[in-house]
């Protein structure tokens, strides 16, 4: 069983005193459903709506929004009471029935003490459509396993505990650190979406876990059928195999295609984002909080959903992590560098969206960029990516010297944890505790 970080939000959602409906958002095949289910488990009567199944469920939100008269038709619908305190409604694939949206605000006004949950594949474009009852409605929003989760859930529980415990200043044992490393190479081919990390603790079988990753990219392929039009199709579809190709570097719409322009392209990568299937990295200046004001918003990078999907789009070689790791770290450095965006956004506050951001200088005899950039209180944490070998961190140091606010930089990479001068170095599979570091 993978035990997801997100659970715990759901439990501290169940015992809050004001709780309000709960939506649940991320890209298909996350782990939604699965996540909603196991909380299920610990109510005394948990009820499950699926409205893409069941049609007939619409037709008892379309006649009006009387909150006692929708739980009683649903109570004679299911067969089972629905109880104030004691009951679970879960409503899932709700993009099918939108009204029940519209109906959150009214459970929690009218009903406060029901638990409600909603649930549901490119739900981001009906919340669009409809709008989002705001001040009445919670959010969770659920991204692929994160290193630390898919090391609980592969049975070194132990190891996770040391990371989270490991001083930053301190190098970690050698065979430790070389075990993790060890463990973090599978992750890189197995990836985070939740059915092939099941897949993984089952069989152990990297050609099981690649089956279903092109599954997973079939399905996203099938989806843009459900949220773009017709003409788009070619489009979206472009976009969606070139994308990988162009990780960590500035986003071009001629690297994409020189036949189409960016009118026509730009509105489909709209499309992906809404989707979640991938996400931006916004140039910012970098200068102090919030990030988002300085952005430049036509420059900027875009990460795919799940590093091991990206890799199979590109039809790269999962077994290449385990036969030949320093070589591949070296030779698939954008997906190391999309590897610690993915992680920047599982170790982020589960109630809020958040955004990716990256700095860049061009001037000419002095270029410099920065990987990441993360908010600290008021300040700006700047994050440098390495796969290969340690590098001089001319950037880092730069932006440090220009970038006085800035206390201090992280770099991530595969050698030990150490600090020198205002840098503290994080072994690549230490991402947790240095959002954790940068939130005390």
């Amino acid at each position: 069983m993978i035990q997801r970080s997100a659970y715990k939000y759901l439990l501290n959602w169940k015992e809050q005193q004001r709780r309000k409906p709960l939506i649940m958002r991320g890209a298909r095949q996350t782990g939604k459903t699965y996540l909603v289910k196991q909380l299920g488990k610990t109510f005394e009567n948990f009820i499950v709506l699926n409205c893409e199944v069941n049609n007939e469920i619409k037709k008892i939100f379309t006649k009006d929004l009387s909150i006692t008269r929708i739980v009683r038709d649903l109570a004679l619908f299911t067969s089972q009471e629905i109880i104030a305190g004691k009951t679970l409604l879960f409503f899932d694939e709700v993009q099918e029935t939108p009204e029940i949206i519209q109906a959150l605000r009214y459970f929690y006004e009218e009903m406060p003490d029901l638990y409600v949950i909603a649930a549901g594949s490119l739900l981001d474009f009906t919340l669009e459509n409809i709008g989002v009852p705001v001040g009445r409605v919670s959010f969770l929003y659920l991204y692929p396993v994160s290193f630390f989760e898919f090391l609980t859930a592969t049975g070194n529980s132990t190891l996770a505990e040391e990371i989270l415990q490991h001083q930053p200043n301190e190098p970690l044992s050698e065979p430790i650190h070389n075990k993790l490393l060890d463990i973090l190479t599978i992750y890189f081919a197995v990836g985070g979406m939740p059915e092939a990390v099941q897949c993984w603790i089952d069989t152990q079988s990297l050609a099981a876990c690649s089956n279903i990753h092109h599954e997973l990219i079939n399905a996203y392929r099938q989806d843009f059928q459900k949220y773009a039009k017709k003409f788009q199709i070619k489009y979206i579809n472009l976009l969606f195999d070139r994308i990988p190709l162009y990780q960590g570097n500035q986003f071009k719409f001629s690297n994409i295609s020189t036949d189409y322009r960016k009118r026509e392209l730009m509105p489909c990568l709209e499309l992906l984002i809404k989707a979640q299937v991938v996400h931006l990295v916004t140039h910012s200046a970098g200068n102090g909080v919030p990030l988002g004001a300085e952005i430049d918003p036509d420059k900027f990078k875009v990460i795919f959903l799940d590093i091991a999907l990206t890799q199979a789009i590109l039809g790269l070689k999962s077994a290449d992590w385990l036969l030949n790791p320093q070589e591949t770290y070296v030779n698939r450095g954008a997906i190391v560098e999309a590897f610690i965006g993915q992680e920047l956004l599982a170790y982020s506050a589960c109630d809020m969206q958040p955004n990716l951001y990256y700095w860049q200088r061009e001037t000419r005899n002095s270029a410099a960029e920065i990987d990441y950039l993360i908010e600290k209180n008021s300040s700006v944490i700047p994050v440098e990516v390495k796969s290969g070998s340690t590098g001089r961190l001319r950037s880092l140091h730069l932006f440090l010297q220009d970038k006085i606010k800035s206390p201090y930089g992280l770099r991530f990479y595969t050698h030990n944890y150490s600090k020198i001068d205002k840098i503290y170095s994080y072994p690549l599979y230490a991402v947790t505790v240095a959002m954790k570091n940068l939130s005390t």
